[in-house]
């Protein structure tokens, strides 16, 4: 018979950001926290001709300036986005690949879709050209772990390397796997997190097809808009979003500043429905009561949450309902989307570094585009500006296609 395990609390040391909202971290939480409209949002020419022809995109970012050739050439656009990430966590965090024990860490990233955008060109190349065309690069760098395999390579990191999947909950589920590694003494220190480059001609095709992205071509930069009574879909974003995480005992010993603690996770399945959440937000609800259990926190001492807030009508409002019902109108709620975009499974790990940032700030980012909140929204969304706390507990919530839901809870260090 197994007892319930002792609580465990791990230490965020380095947060690495790339989004359409900046490259790092400091200019991704100045633009979150102070900008009032999106600018990341720039029309496709891929995309020209489709219901939605435009996504947020990471701009001013030369890939092959930071790699180099020869490591982009072997890199989808989602691994190039997580090794940079990488590369600013570990900076952040004060960790040297040189003296570390390289078997002693771990790497775990998620993504809903790896490198589609590779295999659209590739596809293209075959339906124009013939099979002999096609990149023998195809499968190593459009599997969904390439991001996990080539940050490893580019750290020298030789612990576990997980690439994880889970549609839209890839980048918390990713963390929330991270933790559970430190939890059981596989690793002492783990980079987790999420990274999408989703620019398919195809996979927006579809989206538009099932009605699930914004179609408001008349003006992108309002197009997301979480919790809003006029929101009509989600806009795809690019972007990764990675954490330091660590072993408490070992970031204590190197004397690493703490920036925050991931104390809780929880993860359920709807077992409901391909694309559509459980109407009534059982799923995502276990989640967040196993992952509150798990820090052992109680629904009063939760001060913030960084939502899933994806702007689609039935996705906002289940999510809305569900956090009422759970931790009542406590809770300053943020969606952070408006500003990155649906990162997809980069999401996750995005939105919790911007959970640390608040933690750390005492300040919540405001909800951009939120210009008439929906009546049905029963929760109090943070809007207009970003707004002065005092918290010590935050939550980030997930929720995938599939039914696939995640939460972690965040304390202050």
């Amino acid at each position: 018979m197994t007892g319930r395990r002792e609580p465990f609390s791990a230490a965020v040391t380095g947060l690495g950001l790339v989004t359409a909202a900046g490259v790092g971290a400091k200019a991704t939480w100045h633009s979150v926290t102070q900008d009032s409209t999106p600018s990341g949002v720039l029309r496709q020419e891929e995309l020209a001709d489709l219901p939605c022809d435009f996504m947020y995109t990471v701009a001013g970012l030369d890939t092959t300036e930071v790699l180099g050739v020869a490591a982009q050439r072997l890199m989808d656009r989602f691994s190039q986005l997580a090794v940079i990430a990488a590369r600013e966590a570990l900076a952040d965090a004060g960790l040297d690949p040189e003296t570390w024990d390289s078997d002693r860490v771990a790497v775990v990233i998620g993504s809903a879709h790896g490198g589609l955008a590779f295999y659209d060109e590739q596809h293209v190349a075959m339906s124009g050209r013939g099979a002999r065309r096609v990149s023998p690069k195809l499968a190593p760098l459009t599997v969904v772990n390439s991001a996990a395999s080539s940050v490893c390579m580019d750290i020298g990191a030789r612990g576990p390397s997980l690439g994880v999947a889970t549609a839209c909950s890839s980048g918390t589920v990713a963390l929330g796997t991270a933790h559970q590694l430190l939890r059981t003494g596989a690793c002492d220190i783990a980079i987790a997190g999420g990274a999408e480059s989703p620019l398919s001609r195809l996979l927006i095709a579809s989206a538009c097809q099932m009605k699930a992205v914004s179609t408001r071509r008349d003006d992108p930069s309002a197009a997301c808009r979480p919790f809003d009574a006029a929101r009509d879909g989600f806009v795809v974003g690019e972007g990764a979003g990675l954490l330091v995480l660590e072993r408490p005992e070992h970031a204590r010993a190197r004397r690493a500043p703490l920036r925050a603690h991931v104390s809780g996770y929880g993860a359920s399945s709807d077992a409901y429905a391909a694309v559509a959440p459980d109407p009534d937000g059982n799923g995502i609800e276990r989640a967040l009561r196993t992952a509150m259990a798990d820090a052992e926190v109680s629904a009063g001492d939760i001060g913030h949450v960084n939502a899933h807030g994806t702007s689609t009508v039935v996705n906002d409002l289940i999510e809305a309902t569900m956090l009422r019902r759970v931790l009542g109108d406590h809770p300053l709620v943020t969606s952070t989307k408006a500003m990155t975009g649906h990162t997809l499974g980069a999401a996750g790990g995005i939105e919790t570094a911007l959970t640390v940032l608040a933690l750390e700030h005492q300040l919540v980012p405001p909800t951009a585009n939120l210009d008439e909140p929906d009546p049905q929204i029963p929760i109090e969304i943070v809007r207009a500006e970003a707004r002065r706390s005092t918290f010590d507990c935050a939550v980030k919530t997930s929720l995938g296609f599939g039914g696939h839901n995640a939460a972690l809870v965040l304390t202050r260090a």
